[in-house]
């Protein structure tokens, strides 16, 4: 009997591509990974890992092995969606996956509240990149993930996925006090053509929003400085480097030496909940969207009196 502990480190690893992320994503430590890979080989008699240089590979025996440990999981999830729809309470693992910004300034309320309402349920965070948690939901690696799109870089939900929105988080143009722009009420998109620009890293949902409107308006951005934190894009602004555009969400407030300008029009990216259609009847992920839809209001607000309208 083929143990199911050990067929879900066996597809983290096929899913996350090492023993690493996988360790991170279940929340184990990468020795404790191996060790379950290790007893499902002596279990199957089967080489599931090799060696490939620095790191290891899975063989074509592991990836067989980890298309059925994924249907297996599926039929896993299925039931224990209805012992918990039956008894009518969020309950058990719920494993979460959200964008940074979100992880910092959204979640810690939210978790905090399921906790506090709900002793039952044991939800569990992971900070990951939107492109990148909207697949692990549909592939069932995580439960629920918050991911963010843009007005002209939406993030359709795959097949199999269901998602509603959370809300809006706007935008703001950070630049030193010092700068001329900074005195400015509005600043039009086309004024910025000259500037020198501090985004997240190519292949972000920002990065790819940022480049794709400022073409639009006849010019590619200079972008000089990347940095995937929005804390050390604010920093490097206050130090006179470049511009940026930084969502409020998680922000926090600004030191002195920035100044927010209005950006006319004004960036908003939208905040989604994803999950899996099968487990649409789970009272765990219902119970999780609601408190993050009903939560956003005010922490949207706390967020817009940092900077005003």
């Amino acid at each position: 009997m083929l143990d199911l502990g050990r067929l879900r480190a066996l597809h983290a690893v096929a899913v996350h591509g090492g023993v690493g992320a996988a360790a991170a994503a279940l929340g184990y430590t990468p020795s404790a990974v191996s060790q379950q890979i290790g007893k499902l080989e002596r279990e199957t008699r089967t080489t599931l890992l090799e060696r490939s240089g620095r790191g290891i590979r899975l063989t074509d025996e592991a990836y067989q092995l980890a298309g059925t440990a994924e249907r297996l999981l599926a039929l896993v999830e299925e039931a224990e969606v209805r012992l918990e729809e039956r008894r009518g309470l969020p309950s058990g693992r719920l494993s979460i996956a959200c964008f940074a910004s979100a992880a910092r300034g959204l979640m810690p309320r939210a978790l905090a509240e399921l906790t506090r309402l709900h002793p039952d349920l044991d939800a569990r965070l992971s900070e990951v990149d939107p492109h990148l948690s909207v697949d692990l939901v549909a592939r069932g690696v995580v439960d629920l993930a918050v991911a963010h799109d843009w007005d002209i870089a939406p993030l359709p939900a795959p097949p199999g996925v269901e998602q509603a929105v959370i809300g809006d988080d706007r935008c703001d143009l950070l630049v030193h006090r010092e700068h001329p722009l900074a005195g400015r009420a509005a600043v039009r998109r086309e004024e910025l053509a000259a500037e020198r620009w501090i985004s997240q890293p190519p292949g972000t949902v920002c990065h790819d929003w940022l480049t794709r409107t400022l073409r639009t308006t006849g010019f590619e951005p200079l972008i000089v400085h990347q940095a995937e934190e929005n804390h050390t894009q604010v920093a490097l602004v206050a130090a006179g480097l470049g511009i940026a555009l930084v969502p409020r969400l998680g922000r926090g407030a600004l030191p002195p030496e920035v100044a927010a300008v209005r950006l006319d029009p004004m960036p908003t990216r939208r905040l989604h909940a994803m999950w899996r259609t099968g487990a649409a009847r789970r009272p765990a992920i219902r119970e999780t969207v609601r408190t993050l839809q009903e939560l956003w209001p005010g922490i949207a607000a706390v967020g817009d009196s940092r900077t005003g309208p």
